[in-house]
């Protein structure tokens, strides 16, 4: 059986004050740091044999500390990378609805229909993101740590689900969870989706509201 462990990388200061990111290379910041040892800690026992992360440094870092205390390499998979937002990335919510009013209505209600400006669709992302799940798992090892981001996580979710992308906003992953994939002769299974004990008691945590 081959066992993906899924992690969101960690909190950045664009994710507090609610900027689009996408495919901008924004490090974690202290809380998003803190979140990363807290991962490695949470996963310290399991025997992975590889890491691969998004090539964004926030995914990178979040990586680090894991890599660290397994001693293992991480990889670089170019798939995974976060959907890119094009002209809104650095916006806040306020400017993209100001320079393109109705559009994020649009993403928030029919996702599956917006193509950022000059940047992906949702059907983009699982085009590149779910062939990319798809050839690690197929590669070398049982137990893989896979670093990404919330869009390409929650498309891989949908696939695996058999979710029309319609479903996106129902999925909730907060910084530096673990999800858990398993594919078995009966094919995939999620036996644990978005876990965040390793980040505090979830019932107190803030919440993390999406874009």
């Amino acid at each position: 059986m081959k066992r993906v462990f899924l992690v969101r990388h960690g909190e950045t200061d664009w994710n507090r004050e609610g900027r689009f990111q996408g495919q901008m290379d924004i490090p974690l910041n202290g809380t998003g740091l803190v979140q990363a040892r807290s991962v490695a800690e949470a996963l310290k026992d399991v025997s992975l044999d590889r890491i691969v992360t998004s090539p964004l440094s926030r995914a990178r870092e979040t990586a680090r500390p894991l890599a660290e205390v397994k001693e293992l390499r991480a990889e670089l998979s170019e798939g995974l990378i976060e959907i890119g937002h094009g002209l809104w990335e650095g916006r806040t919510y306020g400017e993209v609805e100001a320079e393109w009013p109705g559009r994020l209505e649009a993403w928030h209600t029919r996702p599956e229909t917006v193509v950022m400006p000059g940047g992906e669709s949702l059907e983009d992302v699982q085009n590149r993101a779910w062939p990319a799940l798809l050839r690690i798992a197929e590669g070398k090892g049982e137990n893989i740590a896979v670093f990404t981001h919330d869009a390409v996580l929650k498309v891989l979710l949908m696939n695996v689900l058999d979710c029309p992308l319609s479903s996106f906003w129902k999925f909730q992953l907060a910084n530096g969870s673990i999800t858990l994939l398993e594919r078995t002769d009966r094919g995939w299974r999620i036996p644990l989706m978005g876990e965040a004990g390793h980040l505090g008691n979830p019932f107190l945590r803030e919440e993390q509201k999406g874009l």
